[in-house]
């Protein structure tokens, strides 16, 4: 190893650590919250929202277990150090940037993704009953280690919206890789994915879609850790959404750009985050059958949110925590195609608790309000009441199951109407048949809200996915699933969507 070389690595970092921690501590004499903020990561697929904080189910950021205050921050410290992250949401129902997350590409899409994904179990028995598979593979590179897959599939979909059917077969083709750093100190964290879909037959719309996150996660004195992240997403709006063009034969691309940074900190019994994010959105042209470009460009937007959160602990089991939010979106045009200011800001708050069982179980749940305002006086606002929570559970080896609960704020962009509120409910049980051949089993149902005096009902999405996947070596998986939503509207006929597929995994 060259020894000069990590003093200037070291060095470099040190100045980074220096620099993040002038920027954000402000935010720890003003606000000081929980270490152990985050939550899982509910829909378990390309999460638009940006990372303000990393945990994974093996290493959640929630409680420590020693008997002491010191105890439990030297153990905190050495699992952040030690453990891998993957992002998540600063707030998983704070959506100021015009992008429901419940509705972010096809729902079933991504259901069906996830029920083929090799994770780890939440009591990471998996990985030490096997310690040749998974984690440890991957292709050294320097202090980094890349682990990438490429999954082709072959696959039927049925639509039918009434009495209109839309299906088509079509080849899949999921890219993924994840890049980890080794360092000793400090940790970099940068996953991609990647899907590109081409119709064999039918007129059924492709759904592309490009997810790629980084977090620098910085390890600072006095059990301060410090997060900077940033991120990019690229997929096609559903024609399920309440907001897609109906009777487009090409709905809008959505690109997005994300950037945000978070602190943590331990007080002796209190734990401290405070959290800023910045989201930009650009809405390309949705084409209608005839050929016609609908320009969305109105829909453009830029949105900042912060969050902060104080926890005490009770115990090394239970936190009890408060949580405040703010926001602010603003449009690139002051005014939409209906002449109307929908730039809005929110604030929002919840308590709640944070449940650590070990290795067992861990998990969250929060109650709040949420509060939206728009610009223009005509809208009006949004109020309601929220829900968020997860649990990880592992009642034996080789089972795992969770849930997640998750409530959202989406504007609309019918003329007159403000927008709703989503409820979302996500569930994910897998089964370890054999050591070679995992089931998972996914399901969830979306509440979309509407506003007392609205001219649109409210209408409510459900969603479940099997999937089998076969380890025929280290370096291959055989995939199938099978998965159905079905969206109810009490206006307007309701869309049921059936779809199937085989694949074969190729890793490393």
């Amino acid at each position: 190893m060259d020894v000069g070389k990590n003093k200037a690595g070291g060095r470099s970092l040190r100045l980074t650590a220096c620099a993040a921690s002038a920027l954000l501590g402000w935010g720890v004499l003003a606000v000081p919250m929980p270490v152990h903020a985050q939550s899982l990561d509910t829909n378990q697929s390309s999460n638009v929202n940006l990372t303000a904080a990393s945990t994974d189910i093996d290493g959640l950021d929630l409680p420590g277990s020693g008997s002491t205050a010191t105890a439990s921050s030297q153990s905190k410290a050495a699992k952040a150090a030690n453990q891998p992250t993957t992002g998540t949401s600063p707030n998983a129902r704070l959506r100021l940037d015009g992008i429901d997350p419940t509705t972010t590409g096809s729902t079933l899409d991504d259901d069906l993704r996830r029920v083929n994904l090799r994770e780890t179990s939440a009591d990471d028995l998996k990985a030490r009953q096997h310690p040749d598979r998974e984690d440890v593979q991957g292709i050294p590179l320097g202090t980094f280690t890349l682990r990438p897959s490429v999954n082709q599939s072959i696959n039927v979909e049925r639509n039918r919206t009434g009495s209109i059917n839309d299906d088509r077969s079509f080849l899949q083709t999921d890219l993924r890789s994840t890049l980890k750093s080794d360092w000793d100190r400090h940790a970099l964290t940068i996953t991609g994915e990647g899907v590109w879909q081409k119709n064999l037959s039918g007129s059924g719309a492709e759904q592309p879609t490009v997810d790629i996150k980084a977090d620098l996660r910085l390890d600072l004195p006095a059990d301060t850790t410090a997060h900077i992240t940033a991120g990019y997403q690229f997929f096609r709006e559903d024609t399920s959404d309440p907001n897609a063009i109906a009777g487009a034969s090409k709905q809008s691309a959505v690109n997005q750009f994300d950037a945000g940074a978070s602190l943590e900190r331990d007080f002796g019994l209190l734990r401290g985050t405070t959290a800023l994010a910045l989201t930009r959105t650009i809405y390309s042209d949705a084409t209608l059958s005839d050929g016609t470009q609908v320009t969305l460009s109105d829909r453009n937007q830029t949105a900042g949110t912060w969050r902060g959160r104080i926890g005490y602990e009770l115990s090394p089991v239970l936190i009890p925590f408060l949580e405040a939010d703010l926001g602010r979106t603003f449009y690139d045009q002051s005014h939409d195609s209906n002449g109307y200011a929908r730039s809005n800001q929110s604030y929002g708050g919840k308590a709640g608790m944070e449940l650590d069982l070990g290795d067992k179980m861990k998990g969250e749940l929060g109650f709040g309000y949420q509060h939206t305002e728009f610009d223009d006086s005509r809208l009006a606002s949004i109020d309601s009441p929220t829900v968020d929570g997860n649990l990880a559970w592992s009642p034996q080896r080789g089972t795992d199951v969770s849930i997640g609960l998750s409530t959202s704020v989406q504007p609309s962009t019918t003329a007159g109407e403000s927008g709703y509120t989503a409820y979302q409910l996500t569930s994910t049980l897998s089964q370890e048949l054999r050591d070679d051949l995992t089931a998972k089993l996914t399901g969830g149902t979306i509440w979309r809200d509407y506003p007392s005096g609205s001219t649109t009902l409210d209408e409510t999405e459900y969603n479940a996915a099997l999937g089998l996947t076969w380890g025929i070596n280290r370096y291959l998986d055989l995939t199938s699933n099978v998965g159905y939503q079905l969206t109810s509207r009490k206006t307007g006929d309701d869309t049921k969507q059936l779809q199937a597929g085989v694949g074969l995994t190729v890793k490393r």
